[in-house]
């Protein structure tokens, strides 16, 4: 039996500039989603809705990174590669949310969602 790595080391880059990423790194690369709709009756089908594909994680403050750079981000490509060999590119990409710095652990959370998110796998 072969044995596959499935966790690990993964990067974070944003138009090519790498980031320190320090981990809880999120992908979700759906564009819909779906709400099942039953009724009294049994179920009727669902809902489907659009949905913002978004890549989340911890990177750290090593001092040189700029929040309010951060926040000016917009029309950016993010690219993320994964231990698994998979790699995510969500496309037209901007930051959401308020930045917030964790100064006793050197690092903050940074959300980028964008208009499409496209998963290449190896």
């Amino acid at each position: 039996m072969t044995v596959k790595k499935v966790a690990g080391v993964c990067y974070l880059k944003v138009d090519g500039r790498q980031y320190e990423l320090r981990g809880n790194l999120k992908v979700s690369p759906s564009d819909i989603e779906r709400e099942g709709v039953a009724g009294m009756d049994g179920v009727h089908g669902y809902i489907e809705r659009p949905r913002v594909p978004f890549v989340e994680g911890d990177i750290t403050d090593g001092g040189g990174l700029s929040v309010l750079g951060l926040e000016r981000l917009s029309g950016v490509t993010v690219t993320v590669e994964l231990a698994n060999g998979k790699t995510y590119v969500l496309r037209d990409a901007w930051t959401s949310g308020a930045r917030e710095i964790d100064a006793a652990q050197g690092q903050m959370t940074v959300r980028f969602e964008g208009k499409s998110c496209e998963e290449l796998t190896a």
